[in-house]
């Protein structure tokens, strides 16, 4: 019987997550934005980071905890499978729409790799890619 080799985890650690306000402010006001689907997406490189880091935010238009709570791991969970799809090191910070309510993970992937590959932020190989949970 041989053995299954299991994919290596992608993981999503501390290091990888945005959580001081001034972080969030400063890619707000020093970063790019743009507007896809179900969330906005706020970049700002930073080339001298070790890693890419992540922000999610969601405001009460969405609606009660649970449903921001959702939104929210919507969110990191689409950051999380597509980090490796990033060639710079960069802060994002993505803002929940009040049209992610309802929405499945793939519509929320689709969103979120178009802002991508709207924005330039994905690999020449990735950005023609289809999500694989489509």
């Amino acid at each position: 019987m041989a053995l299954r080799r299991l994919p290596t985890p992608l993981p999503f650690p501390r290091a990888r997550r945005i959580k001081q306000g001034r972080d969030f402010l400063r890619a707000k006001t020093l970063g790019r934005r743009l507007v896809c689907g179900c969330l906005i997406l706020n970049w700002l490189p930073l080339p001298a980071a070790p890693v890419s880091r992540l922000g999610a935010v969601t405001s009460r238009k969405i609606g009660n905890a649970v449903a921001r709570n959702r939104a929210r791991r919507l969110l990191r969970e689409a950051f999380r499978l597509h980090q490796g799809a990033l060639p710079l090191r960069v802060d994002l910070v993505l803002v929940a729409r009040a049209s992610i309510v309802g929405k499945k993970f793939s519509d929320v992937e689709r969103d979120y790799l178009s802002a991508l590959h709207r924005a330039g932020l994905l690999k020449p190989n990735e950005s023609g890619a289809t999500p694989p949970h489509a």
